[in-house]
Parts: C-alpha cells; sequence; structure tokens
C-alpha cells in the first residue's frame, strides 16, 4: 500500500509532516536536492552559510561547459549533480536527449549518456525561453528518471545505463515542454498539458508501464497548454497530487489519479509550482493576468466558491514559482517585482522592484531569499516583513533553471555552463 508519509520520511526526512503541521515545509538536514526545488519541492533549504557575493571571478569554484541546450535545473544527490540537455542545440539535424552526471565537487563529468534521439521534424519549436531539455530530473531510490515531455520518459541507474524508456504518451505541445516529474502513489507522475486534450499521467518506476492516464476536467477552454509541475501533499492522512492546468488546479489520488477537488480560474500556460502550508495550496494563475490563490485543501468536488481564502493579482508571476516560509509568502513576478505577504490573510508586508526579468523560481536559505534573472544578475534579500536587498551579484550568462544548494554552496546552471558557488 502507498504510504505518503513513509516515502516522503525515506527522501527527506520528516518534511511533508511538517509541511502539514506547521507554516512551511522545512527539511530537517542539508544536502540533497533531489527533484525540481529540492526535497520539499518548494525552494527550501536548511542549507547554511550559503555565499551572498559572488561573479565571474569571486567565490567561483568551477564553471564547467554543458553540451547543448538544457533549462532543466540541476539536482545534486550523493555528491553528483545530475541535468538534461539536448544535443545539438542548432536547428540542424536529430536531436539527442541526453542525461549528464558531474561530481559535485569538481564539476568533472562522470558521464554523458544518450536517452533517446528524435528526427528533427518530430522535434517541436520551442519558446525562446525554453528548450528541449526543459523538465528537471528526479533522483529516487537509486535511479534518476529524466522527462522530456512528449518526447519520452526514461528510468536510468545511477551509472547512466537506461533501464526503461517510455515514448508512449504522446501529444502536441505548444511552446515544447517544461512541467518536471514527481514521485506520487508509486509512480512517475507528470501533466501532459498540450494544445488539445491535456491529461495527466503516472507511469510505473520499475518499468514504466502506464499506471492511469486521466483527462484535464474542463470544458471549452480557448487555451488548454500549460507546463505545472505537481506537488505531493498530505491531508488529515490522505496523500493528494496538485496539479495545476489551464483553467483549473485539482487535487488527484495519487494511485488512480481520480479528482479529488477542483477549483476554476481564468488562465493558461500555468508555469508556477504550488506550495503548501497552513492547510492551503498557494498558486499562480498563469496568463494573461496571473493571481495568487490560497486554497484550503479538505474540500470535496468544484470548491471554487467555497475554498478560496484570499487572490491577489499586484506581483503574481505567470513563471516563477511562490516561496512559503513560516508566515510570509514571497513572490517575484516577471518583471522583477518581488513582494511579501501574509499567508493567512494575503496582506501585502511589502511591494519591491528589484530588476530584472525571472523565469527562475526563488529559493529560501539561511533567513535568506535568493532570486535569479534571465540575464545572470543574483540578487539576495533578507527574508522577513520589511523588505532589505542584501546583494547583487552578475554572472555572465543568461539563466533561466532555478538552483540546487547544499551547505556552503549554490549550483547555478546557465544557457552554457554549470558553476559551482561557494565562499572561500
Amino acid at each position: 500500500m502507498f504510504d505518503a508519509a513513509r516515502i516522503r520520511a525515506r527522501c527527506c526526512g520528516a518534511w511533508l509532516f511538517l509541511a502539514a503541521t506547521l507554516s512551511a515545509a522545512l527539511p530537517a538536514v542539508a544536502g540533497d536536492w533531489p527533484e525540481f526545488r529540492g526535497p520539499t519541492g518548494q525552494g527550501l533549504s536548511t542549507a547554511r552559510r550559503l555565499p551572498t557575493a559572488w561573479s565571474e571571478s569571486e567565490n567561483v569554484v568551477w564553471k564547467r561547459p554543458i553540451p547543448g541546450l538544457g533549462w532543466s535545473s540541476p539536482v545534486l544527490s550523493g555528491g553528483r549533480i545530475y541535468l538534461t540537455a539536448a544535443v545539438p542545440a542548432e536547428n540542424e539535424g536529430p536531436v539527442a536527449l541526453r542525461a549528464l552526471c558531474l561530481a559535485a565537487d569538481s564539476g568533472k563529468i562522470l558521464w554523458d549518456r544518450e536517452v533517446v534521439t528524435v528526427a528533427r521534424d518530430k522535434v517541436p519549436d520551442v519558446h525562446a525561453k525554453n528548450s528541449n531539455a526543459s523538465p528537471t530530473p528526479i533522483v529516487y531510490r537509486n535511479r534518476l528518471y529524466v522527462h522530456f515531455g512528449h518526447l519520452g520518459t526514461a528510468c536510468l541507474g545511477l551509472d547512466g545505463r537506461v533501464l526503461w524508456l517510455n515514448t508512449e504518451l504522446t501529444y502536441a505541445p505548444v511552446h515544447g515542454n517544461g512541467g518536471s516529474p514527481i514521485i506520487a502513489g508509486g509512480g512517475l507522475v507528470f501533466s501532459c498539458d498540450g494544445a488539445s486534450d491535456p491529461f495527466i499521467a503516472a507511469l510505473g518506476l520499475e518499468r514504466g508501464n502506464i499506471l492511469w492516464r486521466v483527462p484535464r476536467l474542463g470544458e471549452n477552454l480557448p487555451k488548454t497548454f500549460s507546463f505545472a509541475t505537481p506537488l505531493l501533499i498530505e491531508v488529515a492522512g490522505t496523500p493528494q497530487v496538485i496539479s495545476p492546468g489551464a483553467g483549473s488546479v485539482g487535487a488527484l489520488d495519487p494511485q488512480t489519479g481520480a479528482e479529488i477537488w477542483r477549483v476554476r480560474y481564468d488562465g493558461y500556460s500555468v508555469i508556477p509550482r504550488p506550495v503548501y502550508g497552513h492547510g492551503m495550496i498557494y498558486l499562480s494563475t498563469g496568463y494573461d493576468q496571473p493571481k495568487i490563490l490560497a486554497i484550503r485543501v479538505d474540500g470535496h468536488g468544484d470548491v471554487t466558491d467555497t475554498r478560496v481564502v484570499w487572490t491577489a493579482a499586484r506581483g503574481a508571476p505567470n513563471t516563477p514559482s511562490l516561496l512559503l516560509v513560516g508566515d510570509e509568502l514571497y513572490a517575484v513576478s516577471d518583471r522583477g517585482v518581488a513582494s511579501c505577504f501574509d499567508a493567512h490573510s494575503g496582506e501585502v508586508h511589502w511591494q519591491e522592484r528589484v530588476g530584472g526579468n525571472y523565469s527562475a523560481s526563488p529559493v529560501y536559505a539561511d533567513g535568506k531569499i535568493y532570486l535569479q534573472t534571465e540575464d545572470g544578475l543574483g540578487i539576495v534579500l533578507k527574508a522577513g516583513q520589511e523588505f532589505e536587498k542584501l546583494a547583487e551579484n552578475q554572472l555572465d550568462e543568461r539563466t533561466l533553471a532555478s538552483y540546487a544548494v547544499d551547505d556552503g554552496v549554490i549550483f547555478i546552471r546557465g544557457d552554457a555552463s554549470l558553476y559551482r558557488i561557494e565562499a572561500k
């Protein structure tokens, strides 16, 4: 039987319990960062001594060129960094979708494995801020799971051997692929929200077989595509997969995909991953006019009119995920407005223009909020109800991926390189 608390405990200590009982989930120890937004899936870390100053010439322990192009965020497990990339990056010839493993201490590429090669005419056109390798991989029980949207999903051993590959879940993407997979209900769960007939699916961890596939609910949506990563939570002992898409967010039974509750909204091309605390899910609703919603998770059926606690429009992001730390909910909009809300009421503590354009999701560690602009500028804020900017740090590469962190270390992916940033 599936036991969400046991699986979460094995992955990342007692974090799921903390997420259900405290204002926000904080990891028990720093260390592995095994999936998109870290071990809690919500951008939270107990890592200490993270650097607040860096540049191309300061506090860069190593800078490793990465072949091809990919905007999957780095993940960290057992002293190794895992990434995906599409090679070549140019619009000529077939595209090799690859998984890479690097030594975290030296940046040495330990292996670089071709997972699947796709003919150029089968590769979708992608948005200027996307790639053919944007979903972030996940490390779970000595396996690496990589996802390339409709182009395929695979499981590798940590030595780089491809154990299985599934290319059955086809659909027509818009602007390419983006949402990352999660582990839930004994399967690998992800969204397949394309140009029509969007659905959510789960693959078996051992063989990659389709465990379930359920259509998105909703009628007469003018645009159905989205790129959001689901979040596994637990409500009164029952696991829920929170999966945003165009027109609505749904809570699903991770064993079957059956819907538990749903909230409708106006929005499509939904990218931010939800966060969870205080008995509520917080999310942003996507284009064209995003809103932040705070939704109680104890409902059943269509709860649009009964479980939305508060909403906020000003400062809501289209792309970066939210960040819940204690009683404060933080956001940074795509155009560089950072906000701090009271998580219970939506009251604004502060809103400040911090500059730049944003795709990467923020990270909290050691009392600080870390932001990363698309043009390489890292901004460090002090967490709290009063705004204070601590540092600005420029790198020379375009940066759309989110951080991975460990004690004293930040890993940053640029469009050509992976950086290890560490205070010397």
